[in-house]
């Protein structure tokens, strides 16, 4: 597994609340495990007082993404790095069971599931991924989405660093709202140039012949 898709660790959590809309998925130790994925393990381990330990963790992966899409590139680094400081990564090199060709393994990095409890496991993972992500790319591909009221999480991919939303869905919620926007104000300029020339033409002095 690459040091890549860890990174998504990171946005699956932090998507799990929607402050503007008042949102919280995150509610149940059920929700806490669904996070993990096919890591079953490690999500066995998930209990009730992880919901709210994954929430704090939650909360200071959103002050990353936040910082980063504020352009405050040092602050999003230096949350980053208390989070890597406090919840350490055990790398290994795994096989997974995987051959090649040659029958030999498929060598790669891979995080080790933390032995604690799942929010450390979960959060040294989602921060070592990130951490790659940002080093790798650059802190401007951390973003948040700027379809209102979303600004869900979203980890920039394109060949242009142009992503401005964290999903299709929002792309174009996004592009119809500024469509019907710009379709308003042409109506309000056009308005205001027919009542301008009302005026105009009957503050027009009247020539008698």
């Amino acid at each position: 597994m690459e040091l890549a898709y860890y990174s998504d660790y990171a946005v699956r959590l932090v998507n799990t609340e929607e402050p503007a809309r008042n949102k919280d998925s995150l509610t149940s130790v059920e929700a806490v495990r669904e996070l993990f994925g096919a890591n079953g393990q490690a999500a066995r381990r998930a209990t009730d007082a992880d919901v709210t330990r994954f929430r704090s963790v939650r909360a200071r992966l959103r002050s990353v993404f936040e910082a980063a899409d504020g352009g405050d590139e040092t602050l999003a680094v230096d949350l980053l790095n208390s989070l890597l400081l406090e919840f350490p990564v055990s790398p290994q090199i795994s096989g997974h069971d995987i051959r090649d060709e040659d029958g030999k393994p498929d060598w790669h990095m891979h995080l080790a599931d933390h032995p604690s409890n799942a929010t450390a496991g979960y959060a040294a993972i989602a921060a070592m991924g990130l951490a790659f992500h940002l080093t790798s790319y650059g802190v401007d591909r951390l973003g948040l989405c700027e379809a209102a009221p979303c600004r869900n999480a979203y980890l920039d991919t394109s060949t242009n660093r142009s992503r401005r939303y964290c999903s299709d869905r929002c792309a174009t919620r996004a592009n119809v709202a500024a469509y019907r926007a710009r379709k308003r104000l042409e109506t309000e300029r056009a308005a205001d140039t027919g009542r301008n020339a009302e005026t105009a033409q009957a503050s027009t002095p009247r020539t008698d012949r």
